[in-house]
């Protein structure tokens, strides 16, 4: 063996025989619970009777040289050994779910017992005792293989190096370092398989929740016009459901954090416009406190989608700088005192304090304007969800931040003493960008077929009613504005019609983002 040993894996397909050895023998090693699994075998029917022929497909952990799960882990509880082994360190996850939103193949999952994100880790702890992992040692039809890459005598590499291999989802550039040898591509590519009809698979469950996410194309039927993506007639008989990661807690935050960011970039607007006094009341205390109140409602969100909560502050202690959601944290962080300082001197400063609130402006804004988009950062960081990989998100989720924030000085302008035709302004401009921007999401020709049909689930699937909710609440908001309905009673209904309007949307983006299966 090689001194820079670099662990992989090839699977023999034209062995497997499809009978669940490894999953089994996974779950007694690694005391896998129900429910979840480490590793299982795909079944795809192929053909149309009588030509037809049954496809399995072992799927796993496929670690990868550039694995996204390690980067995406805030506190470095995914990582890669130095033999090419990703594992995972139990004692400082906090079950952030990023890990399981980053990884391309859905390998991951968090244990139901013990609340930790987890997966096939090559049985790390049999290799550095000199064994072979469980699945391989109990496969009959020794389909199962390890090696050593770096090795050019192992059976591993040779076969890598000579024959023809299969990865799954190459274009996602992880280096994966799971090879299938004669694996069907209508059992590697997630989508190349439909579903059945009636959801009638064999032997598996298959729930249908709001947070499950199906096997194979969602399209159903066995032929294309009927939305099948594959030419072969390949439909699914055996695959198990995965949960999305990040649910309506998720989508609120965006919209929380929207407001925390967005109502001091809107009262910085408006006195930079010359519309809003700058020893207001609204910029020198309102402004900033409302901000504050955004980011503790963010945090709380935040802490509470956790699956270990009492462990939030590891992503200061243990903080893995490669992670936006640490980049995130630090960020809204200094942004917090920020609005702090600014709040105390706008209180109680004078106008010594006025002078120091214009100066602090220089910092607080760019704070807050990284706080309004790093969530693009993040989102681009999860690797499995092509929807979020668009370079317009950051400028558009600064747009949002806008919005909100505009709606919520909408609400306390009669307070404030703001004018509030200029604040109305500020919201149907900003909601008619705003309105633009998902006119280019849903419209723009998609890179990938997991983008397309990820849009389809928003726009005409399972979450089709929050975003026309969305789309309505903004052209609603528009048109009022536009046509200069006015009165005092009409701003809290704009300035709740719009938050709504945002959140409905940012609900059907964040869960249609993850409602595409990627195994």
């Amino acid at each position: 063996m090689s001194e820079q040993t670099r662990w992989a894996k090839v699977i023999d397909h034209t062995r497997c025989i499809g009978c669940h050895a490894c999953t089994t023998a996974c779950k007694s090693e690694n005391e896998v619970p129900l429910g979840v699994t480490r590793t299982y075998v795909k079944y795809a029917d192929v053909g149309t009777f009588p030509a037809t022929r049954r496809a399995f497909q072992v799927t796993r952990c496929n670690q990868c040289d550039d694995a996204p799960c390690t980067t995406a882990c805030p506190t470095g509880a995914m990582f890669r050994r130095p033999d090419g082994i990703v594992d995972f360190d139990k004692s400082i996850c906090i079950g952030c779910k990023a890990c399981i939103a980053a990884c391309p193949y859905d390998a991951i999952f968090i244990n139901p017992d013990d609340h930790s994100a987890e997966k096939c880790n090559f049985c790390a702890h049999r290799i550095d005792v000199g064994l072979e992992p469980a699945c391989v040692t109990v496969c009959p039809t020794e389909a199962i293989l390890i090696g050593d890459l770096e090795d050019p005598t192992s059976k591993v590499s040779q076969i890598v190096g000579r024959e023809p291999v299969s990865v799954r989802r190459p274009e996602k550039g992880t280096y994966p370092k799971l090879f299938y040898s004669g694996a069907h591509q209508a059992t590697l590519d997630p989508l190349a398989a439909v579903r059945p009809d009636g959801g009638l698979f064999m032997w598996s469950e298959q729930p249908s929740g709001a947070a499950e996410v199906g096997a194979g194309y969602p399209g159903g039927g066995r032929s294309r016009a009927a939305g099948g993506n594959s030419s072969a007639a390949a439909v699914l008989s055996y695959d198990v459901s995965h949960r999305a990661p990040w649910d309506w807690r998720v989508s609120l935050y965006t919209l929380t954090k929207g407001i925390g960011a967005g109502v001091y970039l809107a009262a910085l607007l408006l006195c930079l416009l010359g519309v809003l006094s700058w020893q207001s009341s609204v910029w020198l205390g309102g402004a900033p406190l409302l901000a504050l109140g955004g980011l503790a409602i963010t945090g709380a969100l935040l802490i509470w989608d956790l699956e270990h909560p009492k462990r939030f502050y590891f992503i200061f202690t243990h903080a893995h700088f490669k992670s936006w959601l640490v980049k995130g944290a630090f960020v809204i962080a200094a942004y917090g005192l920020a609005l702090l300082a600014h709040a105390v001197a706008g209180l109680v400063g004078g106008l010594q304090g006025v002078s120091a609130t214009r100066w602090l402006a220089w910092v607080t804004a760019p704070l807050a304007a990284f706080t309004a988009i790093y969530t693009a950062y993040l989102f681009a960081q999860a690797k499995a969800r092509d929807l979020w990989q668009s370079p317009l998100l950051p400028p558009h989720l600064l747009v949002q931040a806008l919005l909100a924030g505009g709606a919520i000085l909408l609400l306390i302008s009669p307070a404030g003493g703001v004018e509030s035709g200029h604040v109305r302004s500020l919201v149907w401009v900003t909601a008619a960008v705003h309105m633009l921007l998902v006119l280019g999401e849903v419209t723009l020709t998609h890179a990938t077929a997991h983008a397309k049909l990820a849009t389809r689930q928003m726009v005409a699937g399972r979450f089709a009613p929050w975003f026309w909710v969305g789309v309505l609440s903004m052209v609603t908001t528009v048109m009022i504005c536009i046509l200069g309905i006015v009165g005092p009673w009409l701003d809290p209904i704009i300035a709740g019609t719009v938050l709504l309007g945002l959140f409905a949307h940012e609900h059907a983006y964040v869960q249609a983002g993850q409602s595409v299966p990627l195994a």
